[in-house]
C-alpha cells in the first residue's frame, strides 16, 4: 500500500504546518488565523519546497465553508439583532456601502471593469466573524452595549455577504458586459436568471422553514434521547454536510446558503448549544484546512511587485471603514467609547472576504491580482487588529480623564429589558448554577440536608423538568445581571458554578462576587489554567474533576478513604 498519497499528504501538510505557524502566532498575540493563512502560503504553489495538491486542498476547504457557514448559523441570533437594529442595521448598510464605493475606486485607478472593482469593494467591507468575536471575548466585552452593536453589526454584514453569494453567479453576465464598451446585454436573460436564481433561493427557504424548522430539531431529539453522543454528533454533521448538499443539488444554491439555513434553523432548538458543541472539533479542523487553502492561493510577490495597491487596499480596511463606522455610530448618538470599539473590531476582513474573491475569480469577475491583493489586505489587517485594541485601551484612559460621560464600562453586562425576573424568597439558600451531570448531584446531596435550593439553568427543556420536580428555577444567563439580582446572592449560603464551560463559569462568578462580597463560592475546573482563572475571577474553591478521581483511587487502594470502611465516597 502507498504510504503517500496526495489527500493524506494534503492534510496533514496542511495541519501540521498550521499547528506550528499558529501556535507562533499565538505566542506573539497574534490571532491563529494568520499562522494559517502562511501555512497555506508555505505548501502553496508559489513558495520552494513541499506544495499541497491545491485540488484536492480546495474540495477539503469547501467542506470548511460548510462547517464555517453551518457554524454562523448556528449563533445567528434574531433576538440579539433585534435588540440593536436602529444603529446595526443602517449602520451595517452604510459601512458596507462606503466600503465597497472606495474599493471600486482603488479598482477603476488600477483599470478594472465595474464588477472586478465591486467585487473587490464588497470582499473589502465585511470583517472576520473569528476575529471580531475573539477580540471581543478577550476584552469581557460580548454582553456589554457595545459587544452587542458590534455582534449585530457583524450579523447584518453576514447576511448581506450570504445574499452576495447568491446573487452574484445570476449577475455575473450583467457584471461582465458593463465591462466592455461593446458588450451587447440581453436584459431579458438577465432578469431571467435572476428571478430564476431568486425562485430557487425562495423555494428552499420556504422549505427550511416549514419543513426543516419541524423535522431537523425532532430529529435531533430523537437522537439525543438514544443516549448515544457518537450518534448525535454524526446526526449534525449530517445534517449540515446533507443540508448544504442537498440545496446544491436540488436548488441550484451554494453549498455556503444550505449550511446557513441548516444552522439557523437548527439554533432554535434547545439543543443548538449542544450540537455547536459536539462539532466544534471537527468545524475547527475542516475551518483551518479552508484557512491554508485560501493562503495557497496567495502569492507573495504582490508585496513587492504592486506595493501601492497593497497600501490602498489595507488603507481601506483599517482606515476607511474605521472611520466610516465612527462617524455612523457617533451620528446615532453612542459614547464616543462605543463608536471607537466598533471602529477597532471592524478593521480587518476574513472568512467571507476569501468566500467571496474566490467566487469572484471562478466567475471570471475578479483578477487573480485582485484576490492577492484582498489576501494581502486580510493578513496584515488581521496582524494589526490587536495593535488598534491596544490603542484603544489607551485613548479610554484619556476620554475618561477628560470626557467621562463619553466613556461607559465596558465590562458592565448589559441592563436587562423589561419584563424584569422575579426575585426568590429564599434565605440561607444554596444557589446551582447549571443543572447537569455535576449539579444535579450536588442539587441532590443539598436536598438530602434539607438546605433550600435555587437553580439558575438557561436550557428551557431542564428548567422545565425542574419545575415538575419541584425545583425553583431562574431560567436565563448567570452571568446576567438580573438573572443574579433575582437570585438574592446577598442573602444567600453558597453559589455552586457548575456549568463546564470555564469562560462563562467566571462572567458568572465575577458578577456574583461583585453583587456578594462575603459569599462562599464553589466552582468546577478541568484544568490548572481553569482553576487559576475562576480563582481569579473570585471562586472560594475550584475543583477539577480528574483530580479528585486520581485522590478517590489513592485513598481506595491506601485504605484511607471512606470506601475502605464500606462507603462510597459521597459525591459533594
Amino acid at each position: 500500500m502507498e504510504h503517500q498519497t496526495p489527500l493524506i499528504a494534503a492534510i496533514v501538510g496542511g495541519l501540521v504546518l498550521a499547528f506550528i505557524f499558529g501556535a507562533v502566532a499565538h505566542r506573539f498575540r497574534l490571532s491563529p488565523l494568520v499562522g494559517y493563512l502562511l501555512a497555506g502560503v508555505v505548501v502553496g504553489p508559489f513558495t520552494p519546497g513541499f506544495v499541497a495538491d491545491q485540488a484536492l486542498t480546495l474540495e477539503l476547504a469547501e467542506i470548511g465553508v460548510i462547517l464555517l457557514m453551518f457554524g454562523v448559523g448556528l449563533h445567528f441570533s434574531f433576538k440579539d439583532l433585534l435588540s440593536v437594529k436602529t444603529i446595526a442595521i443602517p449602520g451595517a448598510l452604510a459601512q458596507i456601502a462606503v466600503a465597497t464605493l472606495l474599493g471600486m475606486a482603488l479598482g477603476w485607478a488600477l483599470g478594472w471593469p465595474i464588477g472586478s472593482g465591486l467585487v473587490f469593494g464588497l470582499a473589502l467591507s465585511v470583517a472576520s466573524t473569528v476575529v471580531l468575536l475573539r477580540a471581543l471575548q478577550d476584552r469581557r466585552i460580548v454582553e456589554t452595549e457595545r459587544g452587542r452593536i458590534a455582534v449585530g453589526w457583524l450579523i447584518v454584514e453576514d447576511l448581506a455577504m450570504v445574499l452576495t453569494l447568491v446573487l452574484l453567479p445570476a449577475l455575473a453576465g450583467l457584471l461582465q458586459a458593463a465591462g466592455k464598451a461593446d458588450g451587447a446585454l440581453d436584459f431579458y436573460e438577465v432578469g431571467k436568471a435572476i428571478a430564476l436564481t431568486l425562485g430557487k433561493v425562495v423555494a428552499f427557504v420556504a422549505l427550511m422553514l416549514v419543513v426543516g424548522r419541524r423535522f431537523i430539531p425532532w430529529l435531533l431529539h430523537m437522537i439525543a434521547h438514544s443516549g448515544s453522543r457518537e450518534l448525535f454528533r454524526l446526526a449534525v454533521l449530517a445534517i449540515a454536510l446533507g443540508v448544504a448538499y442537498g440545496a446544491a443539488l436540488l436548488f441550484g444554491v451554494s453549498f455556503a446558503l444550505g449550511a446557513f439555513f441548516a444552522g439557523m434553523v437548527l439554533s432554535e432548538s434547545p439543543l443548538s448549544q449542544r450540537a455547536a458543541e459536539e462539532t466544534l472539533p471537527l468545524r475547527d479542523a475542516f475551518a483551518v484546512l479552508f484557512f491554508v487553502s485560501v493562503g495557497m492561493l496567495f502569492d507573495p510577490r504582490i508585496l513587492l511587485n504592486d506595493p501601492l495597491p497593497v497600501i490602498g487596499a489595507l488603507a481601506i480596511i483599517i482606515l476607511g471603514k474605521s472611520v466610516a463606522s465612527f462617524f455612523i455610530v457617533r451620528a446615532f448618538g453612542h459614547p464616543l467609547s462605543t463608536a471607537l470599539t466598533i471602529s477597532a473590531s471592524l478593521a480587518q476582513i476574513g472568512e467571507f472576504s476569501f468566500i467571496l474573491a474566490t467566487l469572484g475569480v471562478e466567475l471570471h469577475l475578479l483578477p487573480e491580482r485582485g484576490r492577492d491583493l484582498i489576501l494581502a489586505g486580510a493578513i496584515l489587517s488581521i496582524m494589526l487588529n490587536p495593535l488598534f485594541f491596544v490603542a484603544l485601551d489607551r485613548m479610554k484612559q484619556v476620554i475618561e480623564r477628560f470626557r467621562p460621560g463619553e466613556a461607559a464600562d465596558e465590562h458592565a453586562p448589559v441592563a436587562e429589558e423589561a419584563p424584569s425576573v422575579a426575585a426568590t424568597d429564599l434565605h440561607g439558600h444554596a444557589v446551582v448554577v447549571g443543572f447537569g451531570r455535576v449539579g444535579a448531584l450536588v442539587g441532590r446531596r443539598l436536598q438530602q440536608a434539607g438546605i433550600p435550593i435555587l437553580v439558575i439553568e438557561d436550557d428551557v427543556g431542564i428548567a422545565g423538568k425542574l419545575r415538575q420536580q419541584g425545583y425553583e428555577v431562574l431560567e436565563g444567563n448567570a452571568a446576567k445581571g438580573a438573572i443574579l439580582s433575582a437570585a438574592n446572592l446577598p442573602a444567600a449560603r453558597w453559589l455552586f458554578v457548575a456549568i463546564p464551560n470555564a469562560f462563562e463559569a467566571g462572567q458568572a462568578i465575577e458578577q456574583a462576587r461583585k453583587a456578594a462580597p462575603s459569599l462562599e463560592i464553589v466552582a468546577r475546573a478541568h484544568s490548572d489554567a481553569e482553576i487559576d482563572y475562576l480563582r481569579q475571577r473570585g471562586a472560594n474553591l475550584v475543583i477539577m474533576g480528574e483530580r479528585e478521581i486520581a485522590r478517590g483511587m489513592i485513598e481506595h487502594v491506601l485504605g484511607t478513604g471512606d470506601d475502605a470502611r464500606g462507603t462510597a465516597p459521597q459525591p459533594v
